[in-house]
């Protein structure tokens, strides 16, 4: 089992930023990619941007592409999300997840372990 547990979120105005972590533990040598995917009440999880976690190959929603940065720190287990240039479009649920493969890195369905998602709300 792998453990993910989000941080960073809050309410930020238009044109801010805000850093996410995802911090994991448990059997983390299993991990192939951390995974960023974000969701609003009634729509279905969307994501966002993965990283690979021996390699560092990033992958990037269009939409988030230019503003959002993810890096990892392999030693501290951590994952980063880094979201400059915030828009109230990207109000949504945040929520890290954990990939044993890397089969379909850009899809929900990639994933094995969840977190519980961190908030992040823009005001226009």
């Amino acid at each position: 089992q792998v453990q993910l547990v989000e941080s960073g979120g809050g309410l930020v105005q238009a044109g801010g930023s805000l850093r996410l972590f995802c911090a994991a533990s448990g059997r983390t040598f299993t991990t192939n990619a951390i995974g960023w995917f974000r969701q609003v009440p009634g729509k279905e999880r969307e994501f966002v941007v993965a990283i690979t976690w021996s390699n560092g190959d990033t992958y990037y929603a269009s939409s988030v592409k230019g503003r959002f940065t993810i890096s990892r720190d392999n030693a501290k287990n951590t994952v980063y999300l880094q979201m400059n240039s915030l828009k109230p479009e990207d109000t949504a649920v945040y929520y890290c997840a954990a990939a044993n493969t890397l089969l379909g890195v850009t899809e929900s369905y990639g994933y094995d372990y969840w977190g519980q998602g961190t908030q992040v709300t823009v005001s226009s």
